[in-house]
């Protein structure tokens, strides 16, 4: 009797037992689902900046400085040991001072239309990063250098539909093998006008002046201003007097050809818009000329001559954050529908990804400057996953596949990783990181030693020597791999080892997302 009341006392606890467990399994289940259902598993909202990547940090840092190595005119607090004054006469003949700006790449020419692509990135890169380049100590000379250019480009806009695009003959510039210090050649200048339109190139510097007025709008507002207004009158000498640059200057098609200026104009619309905060401009990219330029649905690569997917990365920011009356435009939806449409073709795992990539992952479009894609794609897909971080957007559905922002991270740091060393040829494509890198760049001033007194012709023995460049070109981003990722370190094989100054501005903003974590603002205002 005692016996059975002792076993009937032990199965009432265990059935006890089991019925707790389940209801707690239900509840849990429950609770599981319901914040699935609710947030669709949004991560937490990044804070300040958080634990430093010392790698992307320590990148970062080398990055920089080739920006300063590219710089023209009176240098001012100069760190590179084997750089000085140059082109300090540039624009004199039409009573302009043209001295500063960047050189394009291992040449001497001022390029103006990829040269306000990378202001354009150096500023985006500093709205949406500045605080975590300010935790490297990154910010400054970030800024530094941006000035560097826009201080050009406003000089370079004299009058409201005159922009000077471009410094130097690219013919008697490539002609010579010398450093920058001893340029002795004419430097003729090229500018488009009302009867010489060059849309394309008057929008891009409109953008750059734009974005670079927010850059400076607490620190510098009177500067702000003067940017803001060039950018302005820029976008209307750029819309109302149409035609591409290429047609109107067929000579510079042959280093820098424009495919077409709508884009550019939505870019530097965009830019406007988030600026000033003027209905004008939303309505620019929302009504026609979104119809007529969008291409809405059709991903495609961002790089200095295409700037689509840029702009609809940018314009989704205020479907993300913009107030009702904006982020619910169904036109602007379109501009996000194909930000995502840009990502998933990016994400390695996605029923729609790119089949354009080499063995080991790297996004691969182009054989000439190879790295340039794959970077400013890495740039985009970064940027686009804090946006969604930051709004508590869960994940993008790619053909029915969802995917989360910690998979665009991934993918963003896989192409960085690439680039700094994780490839086969076990080679860092920034040249000064890592042991490994480029000993051949092809670059003037890098291949030149600083007392060298070579005039232009001799000055070729420098490109054909067999020893390694007696300056290293820290920070340069080269070319990169080809498609089977064979790289050929030599001087002469430009295809690969030239580096460019829009490159680095690429390089500069993906690291400067990568080097930590943070929230991005939602609104540059």
């Amino acid at each position: 009797m005692g016996e059975k009341n002792k076993s009937r006392g032990w199965c009432g606890w265990f059935l006890a037992f089991i019925v707790l467990a389940a209801v707690a399994f239900a509840l849990f289940f429950t609770l599981r689902q319901k914040f699935h259902k609710s947030d669709s598993g949004a991560a937490p909202i990044p804070g300040p900046p958080g634990a430093i990547t010392k790698k992307y940090a320590d990148a970062l840092k080398i990055a920089t400085q080739f920006l300063d190595i590219q710089k023209s005119g009176k240098l001012v607090n100069n760190q590179i040991s084997w750089r000085g004054d140059s082109a300090l006469k540039d624009g004199n003949q039409e009573n302009l001072d043209l001295s500063k700006g960047m050189y394009d790449a291992g040449d001497h020419v001022k390029f103006g239309f990829p040269m306000a692509f990378t202001a354009t990135l150096l500023s985006w890169s500093i709205l949406e990063y500045g605080d975590q380049m300010k935790a490297v100590d990154q910010l400054t000379p970030v800024q530094d250098s941006l000035k560097w250019i826009t201080d050009y480009l406003i000089n370079a806009h004299p009058t409201d539909n005159v922009l000077y695009i471009q410094v130097g003959s690219p013919e008697a510039d490539h002609s010579c093998w010398v450093r920058p210090e001893a340029i002795t050649e004419e430097r003729p200048l090229t500018q488009v006008n009302t009867s010489s339109p060059g849309t394309e190139v008057a929008a891009e510097t409109a953008a750059a002046l734009a974005s670079a007025s927010l850059v400076f709008r607490t620190t510098d507002s009177a500067y702000s201003g003067s940017l803001l207004k060039h950018a302005k009158q820029l976008f209307t000498f750029a819309d109302k007097y149409r035609g591409s640059y290429s047609v109107s200057i067929p000579e510079v098609a042959t280093y820098y050809n424009s495919t077409g200026y709508g884009d550019e104009l939505l870019w530097a619309a965009s830019w406007l818009y988030h600026a000033t905060g003027e209905k004008s401009y939303f309505d620019y990219v929302t009504g026609k000329s979104g119809d007529d330029f969008g291409n809405w649905g059709s991903p495609t690569w961002f790089s200095w001559d295409n700037k689509l997917a840029g702009t609809q990365v940018l314009l989704s920011r205020a479907s993300f954050f913009g107030a009702k009356d904006v982020s619910n435009s169904n036109v602007l939806q379109k501009y996000r529908e194909t930000a995502e449409a840009v990502m998933c073709g990016l994400l390695p795992k996605s029923p729609t990804a790119t089949s354009s990539r080499t063995k080991n992952g790297l996004v691969w479009i182009s054989q000439w400057n190879a790295l340039q894609h794959p970077v400013a794609s890495a740039f985009l897909a970064v940027i686009y996953s804090d946006y969604m971080l930051s709004s508590r957007t869960a994940r993008i559905s790619c053909n029915g596949n969802s995917f989360r922002p910690l998979d665009l991270r991934k993918f963003a740091i896989s192409q960085a990783d690439y680039v700094l060393g994780d490839n086969p040829m076990k080679m860092s494509y920034l040249v000064g990181y890592g042991d490994k890198y480029p000993q051949y760049v092809h670059h003037r001033g890098a291949s030149i030693p600083a007392d060298d007194k070579s005039d232009c012709k001799e000055g070729f023995k420098w490109l054909d020597s067999k020893e390694p460049n007696p300056n290293v070109a820290m920070g340069a981003l080269v070319g990169g791999p080809f498609l089977n990722e064979s790289f050929v370190d030599s001087r002469n094989n430009s295809m690969q080892t030239e580096p460019s100054t829009y490159n680095s501005a690429v390089i500069v903003g993906l690291l400067s997302g990568l080097v930590t974590t943070s929230s991005v603002v939602q609104s540059f205002l």
